[in-house]
């Protein structure tokens, strides 16, 4: 990696210019690094002075006690996984807790960190995929600035950063530890689309900015005059800089160096001349170097990155001590700068390039020539420079050695952003031979399969497919890449086509990739292929196995069985789960177990296995963790968060949500899918409608073909049948029960079939109703679903003919949610045969139902219930309770108050009128002594 870092210390040198024309935008990013967590964009035209905006914010924060460390760019880098941000990391040092060793979860950056070696814990078992790698990374990244806080990551030129480092960019500033901050600069005019490869979206609690610096004005560009030749000089060269430098700093402080090292320029502002480019400000200044200075600028210029002293001195062909003298010319007139510690370069890229272009074509070619030779006699030898310079002296052939190397070597250290970027230089080199085509496209997809930057290659392999000559498999290989990298990025149906397409290319040489194919489109969670599509899919699949003998790919192919359907309602699935291999020394295999764990577990929570569920999902994250595989540990860990809300314990869910959410911040299945939904039901059933409707929306926009997303259609429905509104819930309903039907999903209890059912009924369509049920009833024959059986009955109780076989049927729901263990369906049962039965059993089922309800905390359920109880006389009360105490209706309001809920939706979810509600609100904060905002910020 070639950059720069900087850390806290001394504020750099600032050349005798002042900090002109920048007043409010320094305030605005200071003021928004200082309320941390943020995140910082600053973008603006090459030379327009972002470094020195973010130098000066240093300064600023560097008085307040804010670290900040800098991490650079540079498009000739040499591989090193998320280059730019490891670079800056390793400044960290002095930052750190004076002798404190760092905690296990910083283990990831060891290797990547020599620096720090005696800090860091030692480093993990290699992580078995790149996925695993980013995660470990972004986790470490993570826990080392918390331990260095407060402190400023700024990584400057981000728009020559490489798809890994930026999407590692983008995960971190989406979870930024307390007390840091991220600061990016980047040139606007070189970003298409998003500068970090998806929309950055502000989290919650963090700051966000994007500013933008334009070009200084003319009181400004005279301000900065005035700083290098005081005021006179400043009024009579103001208009001939502005002149030359259309405000541009860059080119005005160039400009200013030159004349400051002329006596009396500042009485000659003809001196400047007509308006001149940077190249000619440059050119004017070497004139003045001496010859061997000019020999050393010329051969940096080609080098193209900083150099030390002593390379610099071979490109020229230079003696030591004349190189020694010709560099110090060459920094005291500033045409190189010292960027570190025996670093020297150009200030700028415009100005290497204003130079190099300067040169005689064979000067330049001379001095390719001789770097070229100075690189290749290197240990270990700078790929992508030497390519850089095989590429400049036209040698086709040599340039693709030599980028192939760069790419392997990049693959090798997983630098997945630079082997992209070389892969993509190589498949767009003209007239390259078929097998290296076929070569690079494999690598470039692997490369790009867990980059958020997958759009630019997923176009290169779609050219790379129709290309003439390349073999079947070798084309089916690619397709298949193809397919997962639209499948991975775009979801849906996106890539179904093309994997499907790609194992009739590989099913004839290469079935064990063919047989992994047909498993992963089989098994995939979104999608329109039907359940007949996907059985053939397997089948198939299973079929190739008989050609393959390859543990791997039978561990792949019987893990996308597990979660096929029926496979994974059948009563088998108890002794597949037992046959999984647990001491495998092969990592593909224990992933594959843990990913078989993992998913067995949430199968389990919506099939009702709630007893085997734990259990699966604590030896999946004790395997997944034991293995490195945090990334699939994760997902595990995220079950028995989900038991909590079936079992009940709402209050333990909300404390066990939050600490998953504290240790995975990037955890996708947080706000999403059953987790998602299971908040949206306690939401509903405390009365908080809109916050529950809230939720279920979100689910239902992050994918509404995926499996997960069908229990939020059904909460969402039920929203719709509280309001009355049975029209709009079957609108709702609709697509999920197509998916429903599509897919097969009878054994998924998500409330999906009473919801259906409830909703047939109330607009008056009997026929659908029954016809679904029905259904329901043959696709559950056979296969193991404890939820799926108690939804079964529900739906009976609402078809039922009378009120005693409605009764019966509800209590048999009862039953079965008890027996599964989930307290909520099962008391919202007993409410509905209370309901439907003998007047005899009202009271006692809907006062056992209330209780329940209030244990749970389900505000809205427990008042549903008492007012239908106050229908059949007067209930029975507590003796009253001191003045200053809380009723246990006014607990319930102060509940709802807690979460910030208004009049209108207490009243709604008390079942009472909103005078009513009034009063309660009135009461419950005069005998607490507080207000409505004090009383959610105590909640929060």
């Amino acid at each position: 990696m070639v950059g720069t870092v900087r850390q806290l210390g001394p504020a750099p040198e600032r050349r005798g210019f002042a900090f002109v024309g920048r007043g409010p935008e320094l305030a605005e990013l200071v003021d928004l690094l200082a309320a941390r967590p943020a995140v910082a964009l600053v973008q603006g035209e090459a030379g327009v002075g972002k470094t020195r905006l973010v130098a000066e914010a240093a300064d600023a924060l560097r008085a307040r006690g804010v670290g900040t460390v800098v991490g650079g760019c540079h498009p000739l880098r040499e591989p090193l996984p998320f280059g730019p941000v490891i670079d800056a990391l390793g400044a960290l040092g002095p930052l750190l807790p004076p002798g404190a060793r760092l905690g296990a979860a910083t283990a990831a950056l060891a290797p990547l960190l020599p620096d720090l070696a005696d800090r860091l814990p030692p480093p993990p078992a290699e992580p078995t995929g790149p996925g695993e790698q980013r995660q470990a990374v972004l986790t470490a990244t993570r826990a080392l600035l918390a331990a260095a806080a407060p402190v400023v990551l700024v990584v400057e030129d981000v728009h020559w950063a490489d798809d890994a480092t930026r999407e590692l960019l983008l995960l971190l500033a989406g979870s930024l530890p307390e007390d840091t901050a991220l600061l990016l600069t980047y040139r606007g005019e070189e970003v298409r689309g998003p500068l970090l490869g998806r929309e950055l979206r502000r989290p919650a609690g963090t700051g966000l900015r994007d500013l933008a610096l334009h070009r200084l004005d003319r009181p400004a560009l005279a301000a900065l005059a005035g700083s290098a030749l005081g005021p006179d000089g400043a009024r009579r060269l103001t208009g001939a800089l502005y002149e030359r430098s259309h405000g541009l700093p860059l080119i005005a402080v160039e400009d200013l160096i030159t004349l400051g090292t002329r006596p009396g320029a500042a009485d000659r502002p003809d001196l400047l001349g007509v308006p001149r480019s940077l190249r000619e400000v440059l050119a004017a200044r070497i004139e003045r170097l001496t010859p061997d200075a000019a020999d050393l600028v010329d051969a940096a210029a080609v080098l193209a990155v900083p150099a030390s002293g002593d390379l610099l001195a071979e490109a020229a062909a230079l003696p030591a001590d004349r190189a020694d003298a010709a560099l110090t010319d060459a920094l005291e007139r500033s045409v190189l700068v010292e960027h570190g510690p025996d670093s020297y370069g150009f200030s700028h890229a415009l100005a290497r390039r204003s130079v190099y272009d300067a040169l005689p074509g064979p000067l330049r070619t001379r001095l390719h020539r001789r770097v070229l030779g100075l690189l290749t006699a290197r240990d270990p030898q700078p790929l992508v420079q030497i390519a850089h310079h095989t590429d400049a002296l036209g040698d086709t052939a040599q340039w693709l050695v030599h980028a192939r190397a760069a790419a392997d070597r990049a693959m090798e250290v997983g630098d997945l952003g630079t082997a992209a970027l070389m892969l993509r230089r190589i498949i767009d080199h003209p007239g390259l031979p078929t097998d290296e085509l076929g070569a690079a496209a494999r690598s470039l997809a692997e490369a790009v399969a867990y980059t958020e930057e997958a759009g630019a290659s997923a176009d290169a392999l779609r050219r790379i497919i129709d290309t003439p000559g390349l073999a079947p498999a070798v084309r089916g290989e690619i397709r298949a890449r193809l397919g997962n990298i639209l499948r991975l990025h775009l979801g849906g149906s996106h890539g179904v086509a093309e994997l499907e397409e790609a194992a009739v290319e590989l099913e004839a040489d290469n079935p064990r990739h063919a047989a992994k194919t047909l498993a992963v489109i089989a098994s995939m969670d979104t999608g329109d292929a039907t359940a007949a599509e996907r059985r053939v899919w397997m089948d198939r699949a299973l079929a190739l196995l008989e050609r393959v003998d390859d543990p791997e790919t039978t561990a792949i192919v019987h893990t996308n069985l597990l979660v096929s359907l029926p496979v994974c309602a059948t009563p088998e699935v108890p002794d597949l789960i037992a046959a999984l291999p647990r001491h495998s020394d092969h990592p593909k295999i224990l992933l594959c177990t843990v990913i078989s764990l993992s998913n067995a577990a949430e199968i389990g929570c919506c099939t009702g296995l709630d007893a085997s569920v734990r259990d699966w999902a604590a030896e999946a994250a004790a395997l997944g963790e034991r293995a490195g595989l945090d990334a699939i540990a994760m997902y595990a860990h995220s079950y028995p968060v989900l038991l909590d809300w079936a079992a009940g314990r709402w209050t333990r869910f909300d404390t066990a949500l939050a600490a998953y959410h504290r240790r995975f911040p990037d955890s996708p299945v947080a706000d999403t899918g059953l987790l998602a939904a299971a908040r949206g039901t306690i939401a509903a059933a405390r009365g908080q409608a809109a916050r529950a409707a809230e939720l279920f929306r979100h689910a239902l926009d992050q994918d509404a073909t995926s499996v997960l997303a069908l229990p939020a259609a059904a909460g969402l429905a039920r929203l719709h049948l509280d309001r009355d509104d049975p029209d709009t819930a079957w609108q709702t309903l609709a697509p999920a029960l197509r998916l429903l039907r599509r897919r097969e999903l009878w054994p998924f209890a998500f409330d999906l079939l009473p919801a259906a059912v409830d909703t047939a009924l109330r607009r008056g369509d009997r026929a659908a109703a029954t016809a679904l049920a029905a259904e329901h009833a043959a696709g559950l024959d056979g296969l193991v679903s404890p939820a799926g059986r108690a939804e079964q009955h529900t739906a009976a109780g609402l078809l039922a003919d009378t009120p005693d076989a409605a009764a019966a049927a509800f209590l048999r729901a009862r039953d079965a949610w008890q027996a599964v263990g989930r307290p909520h369906p099962a008391a919202l049962a007993a409410e509905r045969a209370a309901l439907a039965g003998p007047a005899a059993d009202t009271g006692p089922l809907l006062t056992a139902a209330a209780e329940e309800f209030d244990r749970l905390g389900a505000v809205r359920d427990a008042s549903r219930t008492r007012r239908h109880l106050r229908t059949l006389g007067p209930v029975p009360r507590t003796p009253g309770d001191p003045a200053d105490t809380l009723s246990p209706r006014e607990r319930q309001v102060a509940g709802l108050l807690a979460d910030g809920a208004r009049n209108k939706e207490i009243a709604a979810a008390l079942y009472v009128s909103e005078r009513t509600a009034e009063h309660h609100v009135a009461a419950v904060l005069r005998k607490l002594g507080t207000t409505r905002k004090a009383l959610r910020r105590a909640a929060d």
